[in-house]
């Protein structure tokens, strides 16, 4: 996947602990929550999978969007999931 905008949703498992997060590169954003490379809450929570993402035009758009779902309710945030992955696949394997 080429450099994009994108929030995407990572979970520790289906129905598991969620994190929502914006960058400019998927690939290699997944790969630091996948591989522990940097200390924080995906690291400490086992936060890995990613269920859910959605690319954007700008980064200021993206960014909005991001905000925007870490208001939202966790069942709204789940539903949205599952409208696009309903057995909560880890999505990495489809990124470039």
């Amino acid at each position: 996947m080429a450099k994009r905008p994108c929030v995407y949703m990572l979970a520790s498992r289906r129905n598991g602990t969620l994190y929502i997060g914006v960058t400019s590169d998927m690939s290699k954003r997944v790969w630091i929550h996948q591989t522990g490379a940097v200390d924080g809450f995906t690291k400490q929570h086992s936060v890995r999978m990613l269920v859910y993402f959605e690319c954007h035009a700008t980064m200021a758009a993206a960014i909005e969007r991001e905000k925007q779902l870490k208001k939202w309710k966790r069942r709204w945030k789940v539903r949205l999931i599952e409208e696009t992955n309903p057995f909560w696949e880890d999505l990495s394997t489809q990124l470039g």
